[in-house]
């Protein structure tokens, strides 16, 4: 294989992979901005639901929440029920937002830290690698 076939083959891997690193990005941005639109939505309707609901439907939702999390599987939210007890237990409406608040941080700190993390990864690699070896003019 001569240089230039070489140079090509490289130069055309590397576009490739370029291409993938921004569709990569695209997705995850649309991810995060879907997933800030659903958190704000959720927020209002809480929000609404904690001031024109009683103590006591706001307890039965909770159960019923927990019970569909746990008939799905989702047994690494334990600390879910003790917290919505609490937060049940105190009529300071204050209370359920800041439940609320870090339930959300929990949830969105695991799997979109975590792909943020290897994006950017992946970011500075391409970074790394285009300095070391400038694409051939």
């Amino acid at each position: 294989m001569s240089e230039e076939e070489k140079t090509h083959e490289w130069d055309s891997l590397w576009q490739e992979y370029t291409k993938s690193l921004e569709n990569w990005k695209s997705l995850f941005e649309q991810i995060q901005n879907s997933s800030n639109d659903m958190q704000s939505k959720f927020n209002e309707v809480w929000e609404k639901a904690t001031v024109e609901s009683s103590n006591e439907t706001m307890k039965l939702f909770g159960e019923n929440w927990q019970k569909a999390m746990s008939d799905a599987g989702m047994n690494s939210f334990k600390g879910f029920s003790e917290n919505w007890q609490k937060a049940l237990n105190d009529t300071n409406a204050s209370t359920f937002k800041q439940f609320i608040e870090n339930w959300q941080k929990t949830l969105s700190s695991s799997g979109l830290e975590q792909m943020n993390a290897y994006g950017e990864m992946m970011n500075k690699f391409t970074e790394t690698w285009s300095s070391m070896w400038p694409k051939s003019q």
